[in-house]
């Protein structure tokens, strides 16, 4: 994620969780205010990137994964986020409302998979699979429906990731920059979402400031 990116865009994280200007959690924010630079930056280079995302990988597909994933966490609220911002990157037709119905199909616990034999193995759960459904392939598109599918192993089967995960996401048309850019985007949720939960349980038990 190496792309210049924009500071004219309003932190995220700070929206997601409430946070407004003097209140006590962003004066927390403030402390750590490079950590803080870092994520908006990490949001930036995914989403709003300077100069704009030339290639397979659009801006609209990775706000449908966005949208899709903070799902996965059940975090509405940033799952709504998400899908806004879709809507506003002229999507295909019935993209939003592919993603929608997809999530509601791939709601899960997790994580699941096993690992390799070994003391570890005591902690293999079994869990269902995922591939987007045919209905809603036919609007999403192989690719993109293949990024949805890869995107689920990483939440609820980060175990199972394999080279044979990859190759289905290059059978469907993704180049390796495109995997890596795919990957880093369901790794960020994962942070982004963890930040938000954090900050919005400070917000239910106010914090003494240390300096």
């Amino acid at each position: 994620m190496s792309a210049t990116v924009s500071s004219s865009v309003p932190d995220v994280i700070d929206r997601l969780a409430g946070i407004t200007p003097g209140s006590h959690l962003d004066q927390i924010r403030a402390q750590r205010e490079q950590a803080r630079t870092n994520a908006q930056q990490s949001y930036l280079s995914l989403f709003a990137p300077t100069p704009p995302v030339f290639g397979n990988f659009e801006i609209a597909d990775r706000f449908a994964v966005a949208a899709f994933v903070a799902a996965l966490h059940g975090q509405p609220d940033v799952a709504r986020f998400y899908a806004d911002a879709l809507a506003g990157q002229g999507a295909r037709t019935g993209v939003a409302e592919a993603i929608a119905l997809e999530v509601q199909r791939s709601a899960a616990e997790g994580p699941y998979g096993r690992y390799p034999a070994g003391p570890l193995s005591a902690e293999d759960v079994s869990g269902p699979s995922y591939a987007v459904d045919a209905a809603q392939r036919s609007v999403l598109g192989e690719r993109l429906s293949a990024g949805l599918a890869h995107a689920h192993l990483l939440v609820f089967h980060p175990r199972d990731a394999s080279p044979g995960a990859l190759q289905s996401l290059l059978d469907a048309g993704w180049s390796s920059t495109e995997v890596v850019t795919l990957s880093q985007l369901v790794a960020f949720l994962a942070f982004q979402i963890r930040v938000v939960i954090g900050l919005r349980a400070l917000a239910q038990r106010p914090v003494t400031l240390v300096d």
